[in-house]
């Protein structure tokens, strides 16, 4: 793995303390995260006041998920970092919403925009190019399936893991003007806090090579998700 950005980052518990990298003057700060090694690799970019890297790189080829709580800024960041815009659920679900009379409940829609998206995810992966995808944290087998696919290309899977408290994030579910209900938070709220949990132990799901763990700030300030030949 290669560093580059300015200053060191600290030792945070359960986490490698990060090296001193020299950055060339005037270089947005950037991490290069590679393929797949023996240990998983977790960076946790927290509590910086946004003073992480500008970009996060990746193997070209790669899968990277970005999971967190609904209304965190996992679609927001998607729009605003994503190459070629990722993968996002949320935009099936507004392609089906102007398909549907407007009085049509979606959760009788759900399971066909649910087809759609990873049908979509499918191609994507298929293709062999890199992706960038929304997931909701609450079904570890699209994470396994990822991993697996990724795998079978020769590639690495990665997790981006946004963590925001859950007052932050029912502010972005009121900002959006789309809620969920308190069960499905609920099931939200275990779901990424396992996520985040287990990262924070150096424990990342099945083939996943790598961990990003982002604060609301960190979030705000990543311009770019690349993807790069190894150098």
């Amino acid at each position: 793995m290669t560093l580059h950005r300015t200053g060191a980052y600290p030792a945070t518990a359960g986490v490698p303390a990060r090296p001193r990298v020299p950055a060339r003057p005037g270089a947005p700060r950037r991490e290069l995260l590679g393929v797949a090694t023996a240990t998983p690799v977790v960076r946790d970019l927290r509590e910086r006041g946004g003073r992480g890297p500008r970009v996060l790189a990746f193997g070209r080829g790669d899968v990277v998920v970005i999971s967190g709580l609904p209304g965190s800024g996992k679609s927001t960041l998607i729009r605003r970092t994503a190459e070629g815009g990722g993968i996002d659920s949320q935009d099936a679900r507004d392609r089906w919403a102007r398909w549907m009379p407007r009085r049509l409940p979606y959760a009788v829609y759900r399971p066909l925009v649910r087809l759609a998206h990873y049908a979509g995810l499918w191609r994507a992966l298929h293709s062999g190019a890199s992706v960038v995808v929304h997931d909701c944290g609450t079904q570890s087998w699209v994470r396994r399936w990822l991993a697996r696919e990724a795998r079978r290309r020769g590639r690495a899977l990665h997790l981006l893991l946004l963590d925001v408290t859950p007052d932050v994030a029912r502010a972005g579910q009121r900002e959006r003007g789309r809620g969920v209900s308190g069960y499905a938070f609920a099931r939200h709220r275990r779901a990424v806090g396992r996520l985040i949990r287990d990262a924070e132990r150096g424990r990342l799901p099945a083939g996943c090579a790598s961990a990003v763990l982002l604060d609301r700030e960190g979030a705000s300030a990543l311009s770019r998700i690349a993807f790069t030949e190894a150098p």
